[in-house]
């Protein structure tokens, strides 16, 4: 499982103009990519290392002040790029393997108190953000 996570100022996904899912307040954007041998441990430690990482404001973590989160499935960050000029997404989990495990991740960051907004799974999706600092970080689990 891989996970980049944006601190923003705010942030919000669209489906065909529609926003689905949207954080108007200092928090978290988290693209989500899932490959195929991810299960519950994976889903564990993202969600903890999201919560718990210390790169709010203050250097606070989004579980110490109950910062949203914008959780978005990314299937590309698994792409391989290692021959050609066109990326392969072998490594990224099919849908129905890596649709649960997102809906997991949401739940689970819910567990550690934190609201969270979804994208639209399998949708062709339009993410907007002000990313504050500049701040992002690469989580693999």
């Amino acid at each position: 499982m891989r996970a980049v996570v944006q601190r923003v100022s705010r942030a919000s996904v669209s489906v065909d103009g529609q926003v689905v899912g949207a954080l108007d307040a200092p928090g978290l954007l988290v693209l989500l990519g899932v490959t195929h041998d991810d299960g519950p441990a994976q889903v564990e430690l993202i969600a903890r290392k999201v919560a718990q990482l210390r790169i709010l404001r203050g250097e606070r973590a989004a579980a110490d002040v109950g910062a949203g989160v914008l959780l978005v499935s990314q299937f590309t960050l698994y792409a391989d790029t290692r021959k050609g000029r066109r990326p392969t997404w072998s490594a990224a989990a099919p849908g129905p393997v890596a649709e649960p495990l997102v809906d997991a991740v949401a739940d689970a960051l819910r567990g550690h108190g934190l609201p969270v907004a979804t994208g639209r799974f399998g949708a062709d999706m339009a993410v907007e953000l002000v990313n504050d600092g500049p701040t992002t970080i690469l989580l693999e689990a």
